[in-house]
């Protein structure tokens, strides 16, 4: 009969095992936490051997879990959850507060998600200084992996490789015209060939919205050449109001538009336009003290996802 605890493997061996669901191979996820390959493996045959589970398909192309790997995940996020915020929480209780905090978040995220997290914050530690730098998911990315921000939040259709992530909400473009466009009278939808040799003005490459919709017509094997790239949603905004262009947004920007009638949404059925919002981090360790307290209220706060990712 086994005891209390006896199936209770240590938290960075599950978190471990979350990093090989996300990333696809275990030297991916070695890379994540700075061990190596080697190193990664015998730690997951430990796993599979302490919960008398195999866990994972191994092959030369990648690692996939098995069935009951994929249960086993699923029953991990939590714990690694509840495991970092016990350790911000221990963190709070002796003091372990950092007063500045640095944070990128893509241009999405910044504008319609981050002040609220930030006035959240603010409430819980008072003393915390935020400097906050927008910019795409790439930008984002380079600033955590320099060093230079401390958690990022990025959009797009995966994580990067050389960060840790999790899952913070979900989002999906939305096809937005100006009300006098021809397409905004229409009653039929647009489909992927029409809208990829439409009169398009998006985002830059490098941003998470554009990224989203590239692998959205590649699917269809169609490619996209913008009459203009631009650098934010509100000068796209301005560049409808002519109405001779179209775009693509994340619905979350164009809410109150919508509302008002200043731009018109069209369907596209066939194409996948949802993104996933993540936090990202530089490290195998869950962020502590201030960058670990935005990243719980981000979980806790922001649109209802699926769970969080490795």
């Amino acid at each position: 009969m086994a005891t209390p605890g006896e199936h209770l493997p240590d938290l960075d061996s599950l978190s471990l095992l979350l990093a090989v669901e996300e990333t696809g191979s275990v030297g991916a996820a070695a890379r994540r936490f700075s061990i190596s390959q080697p190193a990664a493996s015998a730690r997951l045959r430990n796993l599979e051997q302490q919960l008398r589970v195999v866990l994972l398909e191994r092959r030369t192309t990648g690692s996939t879990l098995t069935a009951g790997g994929r249960v086993v995940v699923e029953w991990a996020r939590p714990l690694v959850r509840a495991g970092a915020e016990f350790g911000r929480n221990v963190d709070a209780l002796v003091g372990d507060r950092d007063d500045r905090l640095r944070v990128a978040a893509s241009l999405t995220v910044a504008d319609y998600l981050m002040p609220a997290w930030l006035i959240a914050l603010h409430s819980a530690l008072p003393d915390v200084s935020v400097s906050l730098q927008p910019g795409n998911s790439e930008k984002v990315t380079e600033l955590v992996l320099a060093g230079d921000a401390e958690l990022g939040f990025v959009e797009g259709p995966h994580a990067p490789n050389e960060v840790r992530s999790w899952t913070v909400g979900h989002d999906e473009l939305v096809l937005v015209v100006g009300p006098s466009h021809p397409w905004a009278r229409r009653s039929e939808p647009i489909g992927a060939a029409e809208l990829a040799i439409g009169s398009l003005v998006l985002r830059e490459p490098a941003s998470g919205t554009r990224q989203v919709l590239d692998l959205a017509l590649l699917a269809h094997g169609l490619r996209v050449r913008p009459a203009m790239e631009l650098g934010s949603t509100t000068a796209i905004k301005h560049a409808l109001t002519g109405g001779q262009n179209a775009s693509l947004l994340s619905r979350l920007s164009v809410t109150d538009d919508l509302a008002s009638g200043t731009l018109v949404s069209l369907a596209t059925p066939g194409l996948d336009l949802t993104r996933v919002f993540r936090a990202i981090w530089l490290g195998a360790k869950v962020p502590s003290g201030a960058a670990g307290a935005l990243l719980a209220i981000s979980l806790r706060a922001s649109i209802p996802s699926s769970g969080a990712g490795s």
